[in-house]
């Protein structure tokens, strides 16, 4: 089974070079390519993966001219993806992309039509505090068991994916693909994976309780659209 690991990108020129040679472990060790979206980025990004891409057989990239969300990102490289099993997970290398190597085991274990997360350890207490409160909110709103939803990786099969009917383009994706694997009753498999601090940079929406609040918002509108449109 060939795997597709699609990763956005937004202004990480400073990641970039750290993140190929990370990515180059999982071309290594799998049948598998990676997908760099330069996610509208108006930093150097274009420029290093014009560079350095040649130097890592496997890798590629796409580019989205103007970033409209995080989650056209993501649909905008698995559109482009070429594997039976796909997923994504973050270019600030906060989770490293070679975790994936663990997830794919899993399908080697239960087959194909499963879907399989990161699960995260080592992160700030008050982020800690911040998901589980999201998630027994989501548990308790959309009735479904949710945990730990913005944990990545995020893996499934192109079957999967084929199921989607308007995902969104925003931070909700995540939510999104984990609720849809809930509501079809795929076995769910989650493993360990270490959260770290970003190489270079801040984070694009993590920066403050203002921000977070911001998200809270978003994301619960969305999960109220979720429990209207998207029947048990």
């Amino acid at each position: 089974m060939k795997f597709s690991l699609v990763i956005p990108c937004y202004n990480e020129a400073a990641n970039l070079p750290l993140l190929l040679e990370r990515c180059q472990g999982v071309t290594n060790q799998a049948d598998a390519e990676v997908i760099l979206v330069d996610n509208g980025s108006t930093d150097d990004s274009p420029t290093v993966l014009k560079t350095r891409l040649p130097e890592f057989p496997g890798c590629r990239s796409v580019r989205v001219e103007k970033n409209q969300g995080y989650g056209f990102g993501i649909l905008s490289g698995l559109r482009a993806a070429s594997g039976d099993i796909l997923g994504w997970t973050h270019a600030d290398l906060q989770t490293d992309p070679q975790d994936c190597i663990k997830g794919l085991a899993l399908f080697t274990e239960h087959g194909p039509d499963i879907f399989v997360k990161g699960r995260r350890y080592g992160r700030p207490l008050s982020d800690v505090a911040f998901t589980v409160g999201m998630s027994l909110f989501e548990t308790a709103l959309l009735s479904k068991p949710m945990w730990d939803i913005n944990a990545q990786p995020t893996m499934f099969s192109r079957r999967f994916l084929d199921t989607w009917r308007e995902p969104p383009d925003d931070f909700s994706l995540d939510l999104y693909a984990y609720y849809q694997a809930r509501k079809i009753n795929l076995p769910v498999y989650r493993f360990p994976v270490l959260f770290g601090e970003r190489a270079h940079g801040v984070s694009h929406w993590n920066i403050n309780w203002a921000a977070k609040r911001k998200f809270i918002r978003r994301t619960v509108d969305f999960s109220l659209q979720l429990r209207r449109t998207l029947k048990p």
